[in-house]
């Protein structure tokens, strides 16, 4: 992923809608300080915000598992346009260091000595000691030492529900970014006995640079 969403779905709202109300404001500003997006884009992006809001909020209270798979639906679909948006208009001017900074958006690190891309991946060690969550600890697989390397901003892990063993990476649809371990997934009751298969890279702060990922891992949810 180009961008690092929060992974938890109150975060991700909060994201979400700060950086809507910011594009907002300085379009509609008199006059303008952006005039480089297109209202094609910003609308498609405050459709994609009204979806997600519309599809999250009856999650906020005792619902069914058909409202959670839709808003799980919604939100991976809502992602894809944000990301989009961000790189095609939030990476570079008139949008300065310091609006990204207001938008939660990473900045590129101004630095003599660039950090190098991470050439290990992950350990990943998955806890399954609590009910309907999977706590995930991880190392690096060449030190061994507990948590990320040096220079290393993050770990991304890529996950499914699966049936079977994936082919490939690529059926491991979702996706959560942690910066300290351990990072920790929660699901539903329903889900509770089915395998989730996943990987992990580590990734850097320069536009979301990442390592090469880790084997692919397995555990029930309990």
């Amino acid at each position: 992923m180009p961008d690092n969403l929060p992974s938890s779905d109150v975060e991700f709202d909060v994201f979400f809608g700060n950086i809507v109300n910011f594009v907002d404001q300085k379009c509609d500003a008199t006059p303008p300080v952006w005039n480089h997006i297109v209202q094609a884009s910003r609308q498609e992006l405050r459709g994609a915000y009204d979806a997600w809001t519309a599809a999250y909020k009856p999650t906020k209270v005792p619902h069914s598992p058909v409202q959670t798979a839709e808003k799980n639906r919604v939100r991976q679909s809502s992602e894809t346009v944000l990301r989009e948006f961000i790189n095609r208009f939030l990476r570079y001017d008139p949008v300065t260091n310091e609006d990204r900074d207001n938008m939660a958006i990473h900045n590129k690190k101004s630095t003599h000595s660039p950090i190098a891309v991470p050439t290990t991946s992950p350990q990943l060690i998955i806890d399954t000691s609590t009910i309907r969550r999977l706590i995930i600890y991880y190392k690096d697989e060449k030190s061994g030492r507990r948590g990320k390397p040096d220079g290393v901003h993050g770990l991304e892990v890529c996950w499914a529900i699966l049936d079977h063993p994936p082919m490939s990476i690529e059926e491991l649809i979702h996706s959560a970014f942690d910066t300290k371990s351990p990072l920790i997934l929660e699901f539903d009751e329903q889900d509770r006995g089915k395998r989730v298969y996943m990987v992990g890279c580590w990734e850097i702060a320069r536009e979301g640079e990442k390592g090469p990922f880790s084997a692919i891992v397995e555990a029930i949810i309990p």
